[in-house]
């Protein structure tokens, strides 16, 4: 038995979820990769957060009727983070293709033959992280945003209505797609193939879906993870768009499909 294997196994050669997981937060932790997505996503969320309200500031007494009308400041503080899901994407992938592509799910695998543990543990470690950064990312931007609107253009509190709602479910929404491009990376395997096909969901399918009448993209967009995004961070509920609520509950959707696949797949096939 490797050393690894008896670091994660009890007493009677048991392996146990605690080191597991312990074993999942090391592996995390200790990698370049994770450091550099992280700051990807705060440098993204925050500072197209920062241009977009410093911009909106700067020409609210020109912006045409129409703009003002459909004006939400609390989404617009927060735009940033359909730049940064992305980053938090490209790590999601990483956390089980990298092991996949080096050969060490094996040892993995070898220490912890329950590859559905396996999995919620990296789900759970990985998880936690994106959810602690991503409401880090979605409050400063928020406040940040807010101050510079503040005398120049409308601007929000967050003791005002839904405003607290919409920031936490931004950051939510961050470590749900994290979640979603790891059961992704799960099936898939291969770090470009998944990042593409993550791609491919975020932008390339709702482009491609604009070619279509406005009767089936209006009641189709609405589901895409982009979309879903926005509801959950909006205040002032768009046309054609989810409830705050509704699209949480399809962001939750995306993660149990991905992951649930991911695991079934992972069962039946070979490391």
């Amino acid at each position: 038995m490797s050393t690894t294997a008896i670091a994660l196994n009890g007493p009677e050669g048991h392996y146990r979820a605690s080191g597991s997981l312990r074993s999942e937060w090391t592996k995390l932790r200790t990698v370049r990769s994770t450091v550099w997505t992280l700051v990807a996503l705060v440098a993204a969320g925050i500072g197209v957060g920062i241009i977009a309200s410093a911009e909106t500031a700067s020409h609210w007494s020109t912006m045409s009727l129409a703009d003002k009308v459909g004006y939400d400041p609390t989404n617009l503080s927060l735009t940033g983070l359909a730049l940064g899901q992305i980053a938090i994407g490209v790590l999601g992938v990483l956390v089980i293709s990298a092991e996949y592509s080096t050969g060490t799910i094996r040892a993995t695998l070898a220490a912890v033959p329950n590859r559905p543990l396996v999995l919620a543990s990296k789900a759970a470690i990985f998880g936690g992280v994106a959810l602690l950064v991503g409401e880090l990312v979605a409050f400063v931007a928020f406040l940040t945003g807010q101050s510079l609107l503040s005398g120049h253009a409308p601007h929000a509190s967050l003791g005002q209505p839904g405003v607290l709602q919409a920031v936490v479910l931004a950051g939510v929404y961050v470590a749900g797609i994290g979640l979603v491009a790891m059961g992704i990376g799960t099936i898939i395997r291969h770090t470009a193939g998944a990042i593409s096909a993550l791609v491919g969901l975020l932008f390339i399918v709702p482009l491609v879906l604009q070619a279509f009448p406005s009767s089936i993209k209006n009641s189709v967009s609405q589901y895409f993870p982009s979309d879903v995004g926005s509801a959950m961070a909006s205040v002032h509920r768009q046309a054609h768009a989810l409830s705050p609520g509704a699209a949480f509950g399809v962001l939750c959707a995306y993660v149990v499909v991905a992951l649930g696949i991911g695991a079934w797949l992972m069962v039946r096939r070979d490391a």
